[in-house]
């Protein structure tokens, strides 16, 4: 009883519990488990070391990176644990906005994956070969050497992953985020990477705190679905631009997926090409682009790739 009693609390924990629902599915490591629950390094660690000390969960290190999985000991249909086991299984079966966000966030970890170490095939069907180093940043970084040294802002920046990526060709990245949590974060990071062309202030997108006519370039990736009024964070951008200067946007298609509202945060569910495009003109953009950049087979987000650019005089 005393054993029973102990393993229903260790149960009574929704994160350890939604940790279960994703090794269900995957071995992942840490860092990626992070990344998924949203939960400190530390606090995924101290729940990994419990799930792994009751027997629920296993390690298996694999050169610099610990992977974890559940134990064969749980998943065995004539185990110790069977009837644990149908009963997680059943409630893993359940969705909830947390789940969802879980398999999205899921999915993206699988994503990166495949694009960083892939299978590559001359018609997509045999003769697929690996291809050692095939990766997306790597080619991000590649074509950077080609930018111009520019002035840029990163507005909405989060833990900055992209502000250090634009530090590596520009000139300077000013880099704005609403919480001082995630811009300690990122300067953090920055600091491990030895990157020291960035400034890092806290703002909102609605009012950002750079000054007019000094920037040749705006990011604002996955952002503008976290603005209450996008065209006013869009008038931002115009404002802190200088003539001829760019904004480029990478934000959510439309979707229906309104769970993302109570449990990411979002304000907008996406945007249609239409009014991008129209938010960015009715902002003062001309030359406005607008096209999907990232699109997936049974994935409910797709990514669209916008671009404006600020008249370099009047009427031009």
């Amino acid at each position: 009883m005393d054993a029973a009693s102990d393993l229903l609390r260790l149960l009574g924990d929704d994160t350890r519990l939604r940790l279960l629902r994703l090794l269900a599915q995957e071995s992942l490591n840490v860092s990626e488990l992070t990344a998924i629950l949203g939960v400190a390094q530390s606090g995924v660690s101290r729940h990994l070391g419990l799930l792994k000390d009751a027997g629920l969960v296993r390690e298996q290190r694999t050169g610099t990176f610990s992977w974890y999985r559940l134990d064969d000991a749980l998943v065995d249909a004539n185990g110790p644990h069977a009837g644990l086991w149908s009963w997680l299984v059943a409630t893993f079966g359940a969705t909830t906005p947390a789940t969802k966000a879980d398999d999205v966030r899921l999915a993206e970890v699988r994503r990166v994956r495949r694009e960083e170490f892939r299978d590559h095939g001359s018609d997509g069907q045999d003769h697929k070969q690996l291809v050692p180093g095939r990766s997306w940043a790597a080619w991000s970084r590649a074509l950077g050497l080609l930018m111009p040294p520019l002035d840029v802002a990163d507005l909405g920046c989060g833990e900055g992953y992209l502000t250090i990526e634009a530090a590596r060709w520009a000139k300077r990245v000013t880099a704005i985020d609403r919480s001082s949590d995630v811009i300690a974060r990122g300067r953090d990071l920055a600091k491990r990477r030895g990157v020291k062309n960035i400034t890092w202030k806290r703002g909102d997108l609605q009012k950002v705190p750079i000054d007019d006519s000094s920037m040749d370039l705006v990011l604002l990736s996955q952002a503008l679905h976290h603005a209450d009024e996008p065209g006013v964070a869009l008038r931002e951008a115009h404002r802190i631009l200088r003539p001829g200067g760019r904004v480029l946007v990478l934000d959510l298609r439309e979707h229906g997926e309104d769970w993302v509202t109570s449990t990411l945060g979002d304000r907008w569910l996406g945007f249609t090409d239409k009014s991008l495009t129209a938010l960015l003109s009715d902002t003062g953009f001309t030359d406005t682009t607008v096209r999907v950049g990232s699109s997936s087979a049974g994935d409910p987000f797709a990514v669209l790739i916008a671009v404006g650019t600020k008249r370099t005089s009047k009427g031009r």
